[in-house]
């Protein structure tokens, strides 16, 4: 006769038959995911505007030229020198006659543009193409120098070499480039198109930016959508891809600078405290260091990842496709990089260190600025509360150093702004996979976040791991092939409005 089983054994057979269904059906799961990933993308479009391509050396000379006016913002303000602004301004007049007859032309704030091109259907909403026209100021780093003066505008070797070239110039000539072609054309737009370009986006686009979208809502515009500049197509930059990516970025960060200081009794070098002001602030912004606000996968993240993700090979297929069980695999992962880790969390940047006068001279005060870029769904609240909890020391003061600029709403990429400008990222690139991305920068589009939704960012440019660099960086570029292509772009985009 057999012996009955007992209890205790009996309910670990039932466990363990349990555990291994489970495991089974996870593994199911998994499998079904990773094999219909990517099925039904909602982002794709169909319609392909035909444009043709515009002579690329004369394009080439007539951005070289706008390069080699120095329009250089720096500081917190409007530059003091506006000799080089009022000079680019007159450039563009001379050089694009038929838009400056055609469109209206509007100066806001002193020196940004607002130039309206009236459709022929007023029942359709107006969109906005927008971008900057000041620079960074240019300088050398250790061990780099500029192949040519920064300023000199030189055409050399398949390249348009200068300050501007790809921040930002070369997006508002080739929006001016594709206008300028089509008026002589004779195309008109079905709906009417706002041309805006700022002249202080890189100290914060309050005289030129902000002006421009509060003239627009006191006339009650309301676009459709904006474009700005932002995303690119990037070529070996996104791990994992062999195919180009554009990011048609749908959100951008917040920003934030907050200045830390100590204070302490000063006097000789050769009697110190045992604390002094240099110290506790280096405490202060090493603890910050060590406690990153946490990462995490947003939405537009998210959807970035859905869209590339079937581009993938089958074990980063299986990861993305499954974030649900894999995420925390994912999070690592991305976040091995700067840039990767970036896109998942606020970051927190030591930038500026000021203290004493004199190498034997204790300092009475030490200084430092953190910039800190917020994630959407982050606050700028939030964040200085992380920072006086991170930094645990009521001596240390913090300070805005000025207003912070909470992370705007994040767009629909399957509203009508991402499927136009989708549309004509495809018929210019064809062989790249087109992907909604977070901008990990600030730029205007967050003064125009009250008219519209629909606030999308990307400009037609080609970059590799070894361009982003150039950005505010040494021998900033842009290829004559590829501008070119680019104002193709904006011709696509203006004749499929």
């Amino acid at each position: 006769m057999k012996r009955p089983m007992k209890r205790p054994v009996k309910r670990l057979l039932i466990i363990a038959a349990l555990s291994i269904a489970g495991v089974a059906a996870v593994a199911a799961v998994v499998a079904v995911r990773t094999v219909t990933f990517g099925d039904g993308s909602p982002h794709e479009t169909g319609a392909v505007v035909v444009a043709p391509e515009m002579e690329p050396a004369e394009l080439a000379e007539r951005l070289a030229a706008a390069l080699r006016l120095a329009t250089v913002s720096t500081g917190g303000a409007v530059a003091a020198d506006l000799e080089p602004f009022d000079a680019f301004l007159a450039y563009l007049e001379a050089t694009y006659p038929a838009v400056h007859s055609g469109l209206r032309v509007e100066r806001v704030g002193g020196h940004s543009l607002l130039l309206t091109w009236v459709g022929d259907d007023a029942t359709l909403e107006p969109v906005v193409l927008t971008g900057h026209y000041d620079v960074v100021p240019a300088r050398s780093v250790a061990g780099a120098e500029w192949t040519h003066p920064p300023f000199a505008g030189v055409v050399a070797d398949g390249y348009v070499w200068g300050r501007g070239a790809m921040d930002d110039k070369s997006s508002v000539l080739g929006i001016l480039e594709a206008a300028e072609a089509l008026l002589a054309d004779g195309f008109n737009p079905q709906r009417t198109v706002l041309l805006a370009f700022g002249h202080d986006e890189e100290v914060g686009g309050r005289d030129g930016a902000r002006l421009v979208a509060e003239r627009l809502a006191a006339r009650g515009v309301a676009p459709a959508w904006l474009l700005d500049e932002g995303g690119m197509v990037t070529d070996g930059v996104v791990p994992g891809v062999t195919a180009p990516v554009a990011l048609v970025n749908v959100a951008e960060k917040g920003f934030l600078s907050l200045e830390l200081v100590a204070r302490s009794t000063g006097g000789h070098s050769s009697m110190p405290p045992r604390e002094t002001a240099v110290g506790l602030l280096g405490r202060a912004v090493a603890r910050l260091e060590a406690r990153p606000l946490p990462r995490r996968i947003g939405p537009t993240m998210a959807a970035m990842l859905d869209a590339i993700g079937p581009e993938m090979d089958l074990p980063a297929r299986a990861l993305l496709a499954n974030r649900w069980l894999f995420g925390w695999a994912v999070e690592r992962v991305f976040g091995a990089s700067p840039s990767g880790d970036a896109l998942l969390r606020t970051t927190t940047a030591p930038t500026m260190l000021r203290a004493g006068v004199k190498d034997n001279v204790l300092a009475t005060e030490a200084r430092a600025t953190v910039n800190f870029r917020l994630l959407p769904g982050d606050t700028v609240e939030g964040v200085i509360e992380h920072v006086r909890q991170a930094v645990d020391d009521p001596r240390i003061e913090l300070r805005p150093l000025r207003p912070g600029s909470e992370p705007p709403p994040a767009t629909d990429p399957d509203g009508e702004g991402f499927r136009t400008v989708a549309a004509a990222v495809r018929a210019t690139w064809p062989e790249a996979v087109v992907a909604p991305g977070l901008l990990v920068a600030t730029t205007d589009t967050r003064h125009y976040a009250s008219l519209t939704r629909q606030l999308l960012r990307f400009q037609p440019l080609t970059v590799g791991p070894e361009d982003v660099a150039r950005f505010h960086g040494v021998d900033e570029r842009i290829g004559i092939a590829e501008y070119a292509r680019g104002v193709g772009f904006y011709r696509r985009l203006l004749l499929g409005l």
